[in-house]
């Protein structure tokens, strides 16, 4: 049993980026939604995997508690940031960059269809993904411009804020609400928990953290959000001091400049 926890917490990912939301938060989101991030268990026989969530489910011989959880390693300086190019870690020299299965992943979108994959968050087949994708496409539209939201000059905020409310409100919220009104289950593609679930509940916390009551107005969403919060292993991402990170605030931004422009 020994040997199994070792090889188990051997393949932990490893996320490389700054100490920051930026484009790996949604990464965080996917790990803490695919059993990633929770404290598990471990048996003298194997881990199977439930196909209908994708949670690990454990068979009821004895048992050792082991975290399963993936590391951070922030980047703090542009000495980290270069010494990762110099290594050749970052194909394109750009972060995030996620060790993985003996891999360096690198481009956000290309990380998270992997992980999707790899814990049955992507569809049962070619159809499921696509509606998978388009789903998610829309996310990152809108989740986008919520980045780029902290680091705008003051001047360009107010604008910035109104488009981002009036997309949600408009655009984006109405189509996944109409999604699930369509169809009537509980989550957006196959009845099942998929990336495309996670990444619209984790949109909806960072619209209510800029715009509250906008969610509110739309109810299927917000019983999506209440199901996909209530999984064990996203309620534990959601209390604090989980490695979920908090809006960039202006001391955040500060220091994410100083890293780039340290001479």
């Amino acid at each position: 049993m020994r040997n199994r926890e070792t090889a188990v917490m051997a393949s932990k990912p490893i996320l490389h980026y700054f100490n920051s939301r930026g484009r790996m938060e949604s990464v965080r989101w996917l790990l803490a939604a695919a059993g990633v991030e929770i404290v598990g268990g471990v048996c003298m026989d194997s881990v199977v995997l439930n196909n209908s969530t994708s949670h690990g489910m454990v068979n009821k011989s004895s048992c050792a508690v082991f975290a399963l959880q993936f590391e951070e390693k922030y980047i703090k300086t542009l000495k980290d940031l270069k010494r990762l190019k110099d290594e050749g870690s970052l194909m394109f020299e750009q972060v995030p960059m996620v060790e993985i299965d003996g891999m360096k992943l690198v481009q956000t979108r290309a990380i998270l269809n992997y992980i999707a994959s790899k814990y049955n968050l992507y569809g049962k087949d070619v159809k499921e993904r696509a509606l998978i994708d388009m789903y998610t496409e829309g996310t990152y539209d809108l989740n986008d411009m919520i980045i780029r939201y902290p680091f705008l000059p003051p001047g360009q905020k107010d604008a910035s804020l109104n488009q981002i409310a009036r997309k949600a409100r408009k655009c984006y919220l109405p189509a996944f609400e109409g999604a699930l009104k369509g169809h009537g289950q509980d989550y957006l593609v196959g009845n099942r928990l998929s990336k495309a679930d996670v990444h619209v509940v984790e949109l909806l916390y960072h619209i209510d953290e800029l715009s509250d009551g906008i969610v509110a107005t739309f109810p299927r969403l917000e019983d999506l959000r209440t199901r996909v919060s209530d999984l064990p292993t996203v309620k534990k991402f959601l209390q604090p001091g989980s490695q979920r990170r908090p809006f960039e605030d202006e001391k955040c931004v500060e220091e994410l400049k100083r890293i780039f422009y340290e001479t």
